[in-house]
């Protein structure tokens, strides 16, 4: 099973590849997410539906830039989800400590 940022990562590609559809299906499953919501937000400002990205935007938490495109925009978002995926498989792959006895 995918996680969050996986399947966030593949809306990002999709978006970047012009399936603007496939995006958007996958980003609607993770409504509520703060990176899902920002994703969203992108996807309707490509689409030129400045009222529904402000919307998204509100609910990611975040405002609409002024002077970044979208392209841009999907950058660091996959930068983000990138820098989360990494820290995931750092706390895997750490042994835990076990309490002192």
């Amino acid at each position: 099973m995918a996680t969050l940022d996986e399947a966030l990562t593949l809306a990002v590609r999709r978006a970047r590849k012009a399936d603007w559809h496939g995006a958007h299906e996958l980003v609607q499953q993770h409504e509520g997410e703060a990176h899902a919501d920002w994703l969203h937000a992108v996807l309707h400002r490509m689409e030129g539906d400045l009222g529904n990205a402000r919307y998204w935007y509100r609910r990611s938490g975040r405002m609409l830039p002024e002077n970044e495109s979208p392209e841009a925009e999907l950058a660091r978002i996959a930068d983000t989800l990138a820098i989360g995926q990494r820290d995931q498989r750092d706390r895997k792959s750490k042994p835990r400590r076990k309490g002192r006895t």
